[in-house]
């Protein structure tokens, strides 16, 4: 079963594990990485380049969110190697009062937090496809709010509005589920070609003054990982703007809470795993690569989001060894 609307989740992050490098082999030995378990939570402090392990565990982590009230994490973790085991969780930012949200044999997964921290949303198959729900922060009234008759993926939650992706295409919808409204239409949505997933638009995520929304676009499947550029458009769809230009396999675009950064995820060049966090300005100047000198070519980063004042970066880290 192809579940063509979430692949960007699972296939774009772990599809070019094999190989990875550094991209700078040079070695910092007076920092080093903690490393306990497999997976885990993780804060870099861009200034010092100093990283500190907030949550350690051997099952797979993904999608990193933290709260609006900047101090709560919420996320998914798998409790063993099947999908209907990853469940929704939330821990505080220093790694204390770790809450498993959803519990059952269905996949959860892709949360985003409501503004007001005290709702959210996530995608669950407990039909034929991935449909968003809502529930309360402690896991308690799961009620799903949209099905668009397809899989739905990639939710994103800011003011009075959810994007997400449904068709290789991004939409959004009031957080009442009224007023469902398709944002993009790429050319070729939805082809399938030599790359991991069709051609199309992926993982939207709003500005904070809720006016644009950053996503990755599939242009060319040059490479089996697929070739990406990240966008701006403005919500309603209008000036749509190609910021990048260097088709790499890259993504997951995630903006500063002043509007003035926006974090992404290169997994690859070409055809050479990386795995490394950028920063650049909203109008694509300014490219720079966070991910510190001193990582281990076996450490991997994902799923970077912005601390309160934008001073450090949350992300999840994974060992491959």
């Amino acid at each position: 079963m192809k579940f063509i609307s979430i692949i960007v989740v699972i296939i774009f992050v772990f599809s070019v594990i094999s190989g990875c490098t550094s991209e700078d082999s040079t070695k910092n030995t007076e920092k080093n990485v903690p490393h306990e378990m497999r997976w885990g939570i993780y804060c870099l402090d861009l200034s010092t380049e100093d990283v500190t392990l907030i949550y350690s565990t051997d099952n797979k982590l993904t999608t990193l969110r933290l709260n609006y009230q900047f101090n709560r994490f919420v996320f998914s973790q798998r409790f063993d190697d099947s999908d209907e085991s990853e469940e929704i969780c939330s821990i505080n930012i220093d790694g204390s009062d770790f809450q498993k949200l959803t519990d059952n044999n269905i996949w959860d997964l892709y949360p985003a937090w409501s503004p007001t921290g005290d709702k959210i949303a996530f995608l669950s198959l407990r039909g034929t496809d991935l449909d968003i729900y809502v529930m309360n922060s402690d896991g308690t009234n799961q009620e799903k709010l949209l099905d668009t008759g397809s899989h739905d993926a990639d939710i994103n939650w800011v003011g009075d509005y959810i994007a997400f992706t449904s068709g290789s295409s991004i939409w959004r919808v009031k957080s009442n589920g009224t007023q469902l409204t398709k944002v993009t239409s790429p050319p070729r949505a939805g082809e399938w070609g030599n790359a991991n997933l069709p051609f199309g638009d992926y993982d939207p995520y709003i500005s904070p003054d809720g006016t644009k929304i950053a996503f990755e676009r599939l242009e060319d499947d040059t490479s089996a990982h697929g070739n990406y550029n990240i966008y701006l458009i403005d919500v309603d769809g209008t000036n749509e703007t190609k910021i990048t230009n260097t088709y790499w396999s890259q993504g997951f675009a995630t903006w500063s809470n002043n509007g003035d950064k926006i974090l992404f995820l290169v997994a690859a060049i070409n055809d050479e795993g990386k795995y490394d966090l950028y920063v650049m300005n909203p109008d694509g100047t300014n490219v720079r690569k966070i991910t510190p000198s001193y990582f281990p070519a076996d450490f991997l980063c994902y799923a970077g989001v912005f601390s309160d004042d934008d001073s450090k970066i949350y992300f999840i880290g994974e060992w491959w060894s």
